[in-house]
């Protein structure tokens, strides 16, 4: 048939080009022809006006923070295909590549995926939710690391919470299982000589409800805090 001398006329093509043998010009043909096409990258269809409303950070905080807006992030990552990597990969490449800080590496990986319609505002990549809340205190770093390593200080802003602390590294990060079996960890991060944050990530919650519901509720239980450390 027309076809198979088409076919037979590109292996001996191949073959004289590359000095490969029939029977292997024939399979590399074969497979270039089989070969899935790569994976478009998922629509957005967004425009960047609206990138900060779905990665639920303002533009103005992302790029004094990492130098960049969330258009000039979604190119970047774009380039490289960044929508088929998994959630780690991206973090790390963000962190490595362009040298962000490890919270804000996943601030703009989390950002990006949302904006890619790979997970809503509260859900993991996994399909599971979660609630992340932050806050800045002007106490020192030890200080506010203390608030929730200690269990009577912690019971002035957090009481009635029979938690469980799994592991702990003073004044850099705590993973709490909570009464309810799901989990929180906590980022510490030193913002000057008398000024720290923490980064709260509360996860493994059944729906988008629990998410929103648990976000205020850290809102709050900062707020308390605030005015115990004032």
């Amino acid at each position: 048939m027309p076809t198979n001398k088409d076919f037979k006329r590109l292996v001996r093509a191949r073959m004289r080009k590359t000095g490969e043998a029939y029977t292997t010009a024939r399979a590399q043909l074969l497979n270039k022809k089989h070969a899935p096409a790569p994976a478009p990258a998922p629509a957005t269809l967004a425009t960047a006006a609206d990138y900060a409303t779905l990665a639920g950070r303002s533009d103005a905080a992302v790029k004094a923070q990492t130098g960049c807006t969330w258009e000039r992030w979604v190119k970047a990552l774009d380039r490289v295909a960044a929508h088929t990597w998994p959630h780690r990969r991206i973090a790390q490449y963000v962190h490595e590549k362009y040298k962000v800080p490890g919270w804000w590496a996943q601030t703009v990986t989390v950002g990006y995926e949302r904006i890619k319609g790979l997970r809503a505002i509260g859900q993991r990549r996994d399909g599971a939710f979660e609630a992340t809340k932050s806050k800045v205190f002007a106490v020192p770093l030890a200080r506010l690391y203390r608030a929730f390593s200690d269990t009577r200080t912690r019971a002035r802003w957090l009481p009635n919470v029979d938690l469980t602390v799994r592991t702990a590294t003073r004044n850099k990060s705590m993973r709490i299982t909570w009464p309810d079996n799901t989990s929180v960890q906590l980022g510490f991060t030193r913002k000057g000589v008398s000024k720290a944050q923490v980064q709260i990530q509360h996860g493994k919650l059944p729906d988008r409800a629990a998410s929103t519901r648990t976000k205020q509720y850290w809102a709050e239980r900062l707020d308390a805090l605030g005015n115990v450390l004032a």
